[in-house]
């Protein structure tokens, strides 16, 4: 009866540990690897290697930091341009409806259609001149902003790609 108990126990364990609930416990095997010394030269070339891999993160994280700086004051510039664009827009809104009222107040005073004819012809004539003006006045308020993004956009890429040259 030795024997037997003796077996069993012997193929107990021979078989992997495994747990009575949940995943069988795997273990990476330990390998005993000899010692091997690295040559003095491979070991340089890692250094050097290790040495600029650092400086050029370095260096990625100063252009990085650079980039992001010129976005926030690109955004800041163009959110400023754009108030001004909309304040203005407000501004001409406002402007055309009090002419609209005063042109409707000077025609509810009119005593004949030819005078009717005249307001209203000379109302339309100062409107389209009006207008004229401040399609202009908008243009140039649209192009002073583009101007206003667009140059700190040029001098940061003319500055990015003259040091990536040097």
């Amino acid at each position: 009866m030795t024997e037997v108990t003796t077996a069993a126990a012997k193929s107990n364990t021979a078989k992997p540990a495994v747990r009575a609930f949940g995943a069988p416990n795997y273990e990476i095997p330990k390998l005993d690897l000899p010692n091997m010394e690295v040559p003095e030269a491979v070991r340089a070339i890692a250094e050097k290697g290790v040495a600029q891999a650092k400086d050029t993160c370095q260096k990625a994280k100063v252009a990085a930091e650079q980039a992001t700086d010129l976005l926030n004051d690109t955004y800041a510039t163009a959110a400023k341009g754009a108030t001004n664009y909309n304040l203005k827009i407000v501004q001409i809104a406002r402007t055309n409806i009090n002419t609209a009222f005063e042109c409707a107040q000077e025609l509810m005073g009119v005593k004949s259609p030819s005078e009717f004819v005249a307001l209203s012809t000379a109302h339309v004539r100062k409107q389209f001149d009006t207008m004229i003006a401040q399609t202009k006045e908008l243009a140039e308020l649209a192009q002073n902003a583009a101007t206003e993004i667009t140059e700190p956009l040029k001098a940061g890429v003319t500055k990015a790609f003259n040091n990536k040259v040097a």
